[in-house]
């Protein structure tokens, strides 16, 4: 799992002594591995991800290999926008672990956080296939390897600080 979460760093310095293409070889082989464990969620971005991959392995660009966390994003993107429609939501499920009687007041505030994350996938998505195609390799690095987590890490954050109002002002009025 850390593996993954510094692949945008590793990448970035993989590039600096190897081709596009090798490092694409070695990538696609350790997806091999994470594929036959992934989860039903995974298992939509994934083959993209292996696409893309290969499109490096064999073109020597690395262009596929930056597409990645664009993919990442794109199947979280998809696992919490479903679960909007076919609930319960993610963030509800997640919030379940904790409490499992959540009220109906907390059901629609998990089914609000859950569009805030479905949005921040979105937008950081896009940024991230901005910064593929049209930034440089630093910049790539850079956005992937550190400030997308940390925008990730605020928005955890200040959602749950918020939520700890929420849940005093609620019982509070109640």
């Amino acid at each position: 799992m850390l593996l993954w979460l510094l692949y945008p760093l590793a990448i970035g310095l993989g590039l600096h002594f190897l081709a596009p293409g090798y490092i694409a070889l070695l990538v696609l082989a350790l997806l091999a591995l994470r594929l036959r464990s992934a989860g039903r969620a995974e298992k939509f971005w994934l083959p993209l991800a292996a696409l893309a991959l290969g499109f490096s392995a064999f073109s020597n660009s690395d262009v596929g290999l930056k597409l990645y966390p664009v993919l990442v994003n794109l199947g979280l993107l998809a696992s919490f926008g479903y679960s909007l429609y076919q609930g319960p939501c993610m963030i509800e499920r997640l919030a379940r672990l904790k409490e499992p009687d959540l009220p109906a007041s907390g059901v629609a505030y998990t089914r609000k956080v859950t569009w805030v994350w479905c949005g921040f996938f979105l937008v950081n998505g896009s940024l991230a296939l901005m910064t593929a195609f049209w930034g440089s390799r630093q910049l790539w690095t850079l956005y992937n390897g550190a400030i997308s987590y940390v925008l990730m890490g605020c928005l955890f954050a200040g959602e749950w600080c918020y939520r700890q109002w929420f849940i005093r002002s609620n019982k509070r009025a109640g």
